[in-house]
């Protein structure tokens, strides 16, 4: 299985995304903040969009109780699926205790950031297998 890792920001507002490369589909990790975890889970399908120009996604989501990281698991399942043309499983965890306005908007330009990063890396890597 092979992997990659991407990165953006810098210090508390730094956002990771690792992806891994499986026969099937692509596993990514979305990790950032001052405590890494697990907040939310969410499964990105690629199927043909509905206004009948290119690829599109399916998504569904599972979180945790008190998290909000379905806001940036979400997104990000839909982008990869969509641009991979395969099934992703992404988990995301970011979280900074007493997080500004500012920082989380910061959070958020970082994880689009570091996706398209990975999009980039990991599209090559998957349509190339």
């Amino acid at each position: 299985m092979r992997g990659i890792n991407c990165l953006a920001g810098r210090g508390r507002c730094r956002v990771s995304c690792r992806v891994f490369v499986t026969g099937e589909g692509l596993i990514a990790h979305l990790l950032g903040g001052e405590k890494p975890h697990v907040g939310a889970v969410a499964l990105g399908v690629p199927r043909p969009s509905l206004r009948g120009e290119g690829t599109s996604a399916t998504i569904s989501v599972l979180t945790l109780t008190g998290h909000k990281d379905d806001e940036v698991a979400r997104p990000a399942a839909a982008t990869m699926a969509a641009a991979c043309q395969a099934p992703v499983v992404v988990v995301a965890g970011i979280h900074l205790d007493g997080a500004t306005p500012e920082e989380i908007l910061k959070l958020q330009e970082n994880t689009h950031r570091v996706v398209a990063r990975a999009v980039k890396v990991v599209k090559v890597m998957w349509l190339s297998a």
